[in-house]
């Protein structure tokens, strides 16, 4: 087993540690019932604030900005200002928009920045996993704002969705068992870099559940944003204190690339699976183009008759996104750099063209199996929260800052964790990235590109074209797989939203050829039906991913659901 196969095991393994067991179908409470709003987030404070936001006035958007900036406080391994993601909007009169705020590598980053002299890739420091070359710049506060001004309700001012954030860095919030040893668990490299030795580990002592964990640098860093607006991040001081602390450790993210980030607005994808309407994220986030080949690829199965986890319907999916993921790692990229052929990679026939291979009986070797051949001629660590308000806007966000801990660096002075989000493109084309995941050329480094991206916020629509469900997930390339077999077993199976996002799943990702599967998710006897036709699985079980969802029923009661694999609340009113 190679280094990065290696460390895609690691943090598989890390991940299912940080996130609770998985709870059964039978064994799902009821999801979390609210007559007007609704918010599910990974954390009960920011939850809590987003809802009180809508209460105020404010639409979803609003609370959304809110939450957002709430997470990058109480919840630090994923939440952020320091890293970057995708806001995907849909207004009651029909209208969606998706709001592209991946983070951009810095302009001095080239194809060949993580490689040393012997061709290798760079591991630890230096590398684009850890330390100051690892960030990509960061995209959150330039998103949200961009969010604000175009799609905010006017009710609520900027400095009130930034203040609640302010208040719990400066007051401090409770440390809940889970946080406190999953900071103590990441000691090894946030002990290197002095401010997030200080600030995440307290110097070395440790926090322990129940200490009151404060943030004053953080604190502060809200407080100049809440002043003087987003760009403060990008023009202000906060962005000297940034580009300060890069230049004093050889980082690569200098004033000009920050003063340079813009967000983006993308045009959302559409799809369809048995006649429901599903909008997503389209490139760079691959999450979209992935999850509606699998879909394209299954809806002409009975899936349903096949029976929930059974073997048939378990090889049908490997074997689908096994197909997808191959496509992936060959055509995926930002489309501003890179020629994307989303139209084909999307259409029925071309998912036709892809299960032609397909035998019900047998897996096909991935080693066999290449990216599908067309005619291009169009030009871990993650967190997702769902909100929708009173008049029916659904906001379905995912952000990350790509690790745990993104890179590990507080920059000097912020209280700002930075993202590794250089990772994601292909520091070396063909080679697995920290997730397992291979990508191509079309994904190299290149400065001021936004590398590819696994988040998959979605929103599903009923036949009548009014908003059913909206969801994403947390969890490197597994986002895809939760969010895929989320909409498969509401769909397919009748199952309610925290049911069918508690339920056993798998995870398929074409290459390394085998099935990450989750414990006591499979039974035996599957898994040996499985093994009989030819797929390999994981070394050890371990959770694949963690989603968060709303959904509004037929009455206009919005039900919100928190993963049993993790912690959060859904608070609505």
């Amino acid at each position: 087993m190679n280094n990065r196969m290696r460390v895609f095991q690691a943090v598989f393994v890390v991940f299912s540690l940080a996130i609770l067991p998985v709870a059964s179908v039978g064994a799902s409470p009821d999801p979390v019932r609210g007559k007007h709003a609704m918010v599910a987030s990974q954390h009960v404070l920011a939850s809590q604030i987003g809802a009180e936001v809508m209460k105020r006035g404010g639409n979803a958007v609003d609370a959304a900005i809110a939450v957002g900036l709430a997470l990058a406080v109480v919840y630090p391994e994923a939440g952020n200002i320091g890293g970057g993601g995708f806001m995907l909007i849909r207004r009651p009169d029909g209208k969606a928009f998706a709001i592209d705020y991946r983070e951009m590598a810095p302009k001095a980053a080239d194809r060949d920045i993580f490689l040393g002299k012997d061709g290798k890739l760079i591991e630890g420091e230096g590398g684009s996993t850890v330390g100051y070359r690892a960030s990509g710049v960061p995209g959150t506060l330039a998103g949200f704002d961009l969010a604000f001004r175009k799609y905010g309700s006017g009710k609520i001012k900027w400095a009130d969705l930034v203040e609640p954030a302010r208040k719990l860095a400066a007051d401090g919030y409770i440390l809940s068992y889970r946080l406190a040893n999953l900071l103590h668990a990441y000691r090894n490299t946030l002990s290197r870099y002095p401010d997030s030795n200080r600030i995440f580990l307290n110097d070395g002592k440790f926090y322990q559940e129940g200490d009151l964990f404060k943030q004053p640098d953080l604190a502060a860093t809200l407080a100049r944003v809440e002043k003087d607006g987003a760009r403060e991040f990008y023009i202000g001081q906060t962005a000297r204190l940034i580009a300060d602390d890069m230049k004093a450790n050889n980082g690569l993210i200098t004033l000009d690339d920050l003063k340079n980030y813009t967000a983006k607005e993308r045009e959302p994808l559409r799809g369809t699976y048995r006649g429901y309407e599903i909008i997503t994220m389209p490139p760079p986030s691959s999450g979209g183009i992935v999850m509606l080949q699998i879909l394209n690829m299954i809806e002409p199965f009975d899936v349903k008759s096949m029976g929930f986890n059974s073997s048939t319907e378990l090889h049908l999916y490997a074997e689908a996104s096994r197909r997808a993921f191959a496509d992936r790692s060959e055509y995926m990229a930002d489309p501003d750099f890179a020629e994307v052929p989303v139209s084909t990679l999307v259409k029925r026939t071309y998912a036709a063209q892809r299960m032609r291979s397909f035998d019900p009986r047998k897996a096909t070797p991935s080693a066999t199996l290449k990216p599908g051949d067309l005619n291009i001629s169009e030009g871990t660590e993650t967190t997702h929260f769902t909100v929708v308000d009173p008049a029916g806007t659904v906001v379905s966000n995912t952000y990350t800052i790509n690790d745990l801990y993104g890179s590990s660096v507080t920059a000097k002075g912020t209280g700002v964790l930075l993202n590794d989000e250089m990772d994601d493109f292909a520091a070396r084309p063909g080679k697995a990235n920290m997730f397992g995941l291979i990508q191509g050329e079309r994904n190299k480094v290149e400065g001021g590109k936004r590398p590819l991206s696994s988040m998959t916020p979605t929103i599903v629509l009923r036949k009548d074209g009014s908003p059913w469900f909206a969801l994403g997930a947390r969890g490197g390339p597994r986002i895809i797989s939760a969010v895929v077999q989320s909409v498969i077993n509401v769909i397919d199976f009748d199952m309610d939203i925290q049911q069918a996002i508690d339920a056993p799943r798998i995870h398929h990702q074409w290459l390394p050829d085998q099935i990450y599967y989750e414990q006591f998710g499979i039974s035996a006897d599957t898994m040996n039906v499985l093994s009989s036709y030819g797929h390999k699985f994981a070394d050890r079980p371990g959770n694949i991913a963690s989603a968060t969802a709303i959904m509004i029923d037929k009455d206009g009661v919005r039900l919100g659901a928190i993963d049993s694999r993790s912690d959060g609340a859904a608070v609505g009113y």
